[in-house]
């Protein structure tokens, strides 16, 4: 029997292989969460939770929203499944073209994956596919970065720089290079926004290029702000200065914006908010306001249409999904774009950002804290991690603030902060107070 007597808490906790979870640590004190609204889950106990991470980084709208569940219960009961190969159905279509037309103008096309490790594995597969179709076929090498998470398949952990995903795999994709991380600690402690130093760090890929040579290198892939490896804001002219040497090279520029899209920055999309367009970028979570999965890539008309050359029959990429535009993801994702829009959500964050920023800084000099970092509704909070125990103090404050009524996030001795969109002032306070609590009383 799998449920006790309420039907609502297992008996048995040991079939389940949980994901980027100290998985004998949870089942020992299991946190269950069965229930949400707004800002706040329900644990299965009866505790309401504040949501400090937007569940992981993409419900930006709020839980139980009515029109993306009813979007999802209609489109069940209308069109279940329609395949995306050689078919099609309406709402995929209207998707992709709204998405269209809220990104930047160059960018034309929406390739529909299922999440963002999805999406990653699409644009470094189009990227190399697009200097094979303009007769460059020798441009394969893909450039990464130290401490970027690009998701979790054999491409995104390849480019990713986070050791702990990389090094139990083997020897992972030929050809990957990485640029040096940006978090320069000594030099930007403390930083509001955008550090002012590190920009330089962009000029390492000019010596990738000239070891290799530019006619081998098919694309360079960063997040704007890298969020999973604790919130790294670029320097001030870092991405500029990326731009400017792949635009000279040739090189593909592309964003991951898995977390960055939609309104976490105040914006669409960081490539808006820092004013930087690259080549492509990736998308999942909001984007479905992750009550289902779903991702996608932005490309551009020019690299689009270098693939649709050739008979008219013939397929002009070998490469997709079972459920690339699932309907029922599909109308998930019209009606999340709705609820932004209606509430003007991406420019609620903008207007909150100040607010969040001054909270959130008010942790400075609370024991522990060595720097604190924001942009947008994310900031992070870095601890001085306890010698010989890495990650441990963090992770003690993740149990104490979840004991308090709050669920945030850690990475490493990173807290990590991205709460819906739709947070009061009010819930801030209490976030922060919360914090501030946990962080005195954690060794």
């Amino acid at each position: 029997m799998a449920l006790d007597a309420k039907g609502a808490r297992p008996n048995d906790l040991s079939a389940l292989w949980m994901p980027f979870t100290a998985n004998r640590q949870f089942k020992k004190a299991p946190r269950l969460l069965v229930a949400a609204d707004g800002m706040y889950y329900r644990d299965i106990d009866g505790r309401q939770i504040l949501d400090a991470t937007a569940g992981l980084w993409c419900v930006n709208a709020g839980h139980n929203r009515p029109r993306i569940v009813e979007a999802i219960r209609r489109q069940a009961g209308e069109l279940d499944y329609a395949p995306g190969f050689q078919m099609g159905h309406p709402k995929a279509f209207e998707l992709a073209s709204q998405l269209r037309d809220m990104a930047p103008e160059p960018y034309q096309h929406v390739f529909f994956t299922n999440s963002g490790s999805e999406s990653v594995d699409t644009a470094l597969k189009i990227a190399i596919g697009y200097h094979k179709m303009r007769g460059e076929g020798g441009r394969t090498r893909l450039i990464g970065r130290e401490k970027g998470y690009h998701g979790v398949n054999f491409g995104g952990i390849s480019v990713g720089g986070i050791g702990n995903n990389r090094r139990f795999f083997g020897p992972l994709l030929p050809g990957v290079d990485h640029l040096p991380h940006t978090h320069l600690i000594e030099k930007n402690r403390f930083t509001r926004g955008q550090p002012l130093h590190g920009a330089e760090l962009a000029d390492d890929l000019e010596d990738i290029i000239a070891t290799h040579g530019a006619d081998t290198i098919a694309a360079v892939i960063v997040e704007p702000m890298a969020g999973s490896a604790g919130v790294i804001l670029p320097p001030k002219g870092y991405l500029e200065r990326l731009r400017e040497i792949t635009a000279k090279h040739g090189i593909l520029l592309i964003f991951d914006e898995v977390i960055t899209g939609f309104g976490r920055l105040g914006a669409s999309f960081a490539a808006e908010r820092f004013g930087v367009l690259p080549d492509m970028i990736t998308l999942a979570k909001g984007l479905t306001n992750g009550v289902i999965p779903m991702g996608a890539v932005l490309v551009t008309g020019e690299i689009h249409d270098a693939f649709m050359q050739g008979p008219e029959h013939m397929i002009e990429l070998f490469h997709g999904y079972t459920y690339s535009g699932n309907p029922i993801a599909s109308a998930a994702g019209l009606a999340t774009l709705e609820t932004y829009r209606e509430e003007g959500l991406f420019e609620r964050a903008a207007e909150l950002e100040s607010y969040f920023e001054e909270a959130v800084h008010s942790l400075r000099g609370k024991p522990h804290v060595i720097d604190i970092r924001n942009m947008g509704l994310v900031g992070a909070i870095e601890l001085e991690p306890i010698a010989g125990a890495p990650t441990k103090r963090a992770f003690s404050a993740f149990l104490k603030a979840f004991e308090k009524g709050v669920l945030i996030r850690t990475t490493g001795d990173i807290i990590a902060l991205s709460p819906p969109l739709i947070i009061s002032k009010a819930e801030i306070d209490r976030l922060v107070d919360t914090l501030g609590e946990v962080l005195e009383e954690i060794e």
